[in-house]
């Protein structure tokens, strides 16, 4: 997750919340970010035929699990502390916006959008169309999604770090998006792509989208 949070560099120990603009109040997993790939990264990995791009790449862990399966693949992350764990684990990193010029534009085969990374930018119509010139025809963007009945939400985020000690510190306000599974056919479309699949893996819902 990027764009306003660095979460590689958030002490584990300490409990930090999305907060957003329509109200909705979010306990960011710390623990699961820094530690190794879980089973639904690992099951999603798993879809990934060819060179990837792991976008919002945090402290690492799926660029990590790209790697030590042996595919060409690198993160992006806005966050030199992110790009610096993630080269820690092995896995190659570029301090980067996804917006920015990258490297193989329109040959890699999977683009990963992981813990809510299709909110990054505030549009995720625009970060899908983003994702399908990144791509090669057939290539697909592995999209993490919130439960059916979410639909489409747009606006301001920050993140809240609660301490023991200290009153709770309230970060820099962002632009952030939420997609529900639900909502994702309409934006696939819009960006040129088709769905492929919509599934769950350990209570999460992804969806894979296409370019045709």
């Amino acid at each position: 997750m990027t764009a306003g949070f660095d979460p590689a560099y958030a002490g584990r120990g300490a409990a930090r919340w999305l907060v957003d603009s329509g109200g909705r109040r979010v306990r960011l997993p710390l623990r699961r970010w820094h530690g190794p790939a879980e089973p639904a990264v690992r099951a999603l990995v798993d879809l990934c035929t060819g060179p990837a791009v792991d976008v919002g790449c945090g402290p690492g862990r799926v660029a990590a699990e790209l790697a030590a399966r042996g595919l060409i693949s690198f993160g992006i992350d806005t966050s030199p502390a992110a790009v610096r764990l993630t080269r820690r684990r092995g896995a190659a990193a570029l301090r980067r916006d996804v917006f920015d010029p990258l490297p193989g534009e329109g040959r890699w085969t999977n683009i990963l959008l992981v813990d809510g990374n299709i909110g990054i930018g505030g549009d995720p119509s625009a970060l899908l169309r983003r994702c399908a010139q990144l791509l090669r025809r057939g290539g697909t963007v592995l999209a993490e999604l919130d439960a059916p009945g979410t639909g489409v939400w747009r606006g301001l985020a920050h993140v809240t770090h609660e301490r023991m000690t200290a009153p709770p510190a309230r970060g820099a306000p962002f632009r952030w998006a939420r997609v529900g599974a639900d909502a994702v056919h309409g934006l696939a479309a819009g960006a040129g792509l088709r769905v492929r699949a919509v599934f769950t893996l350990d209570g999460r819902w992804f969806a894979e989208l296409e370019k045709p």
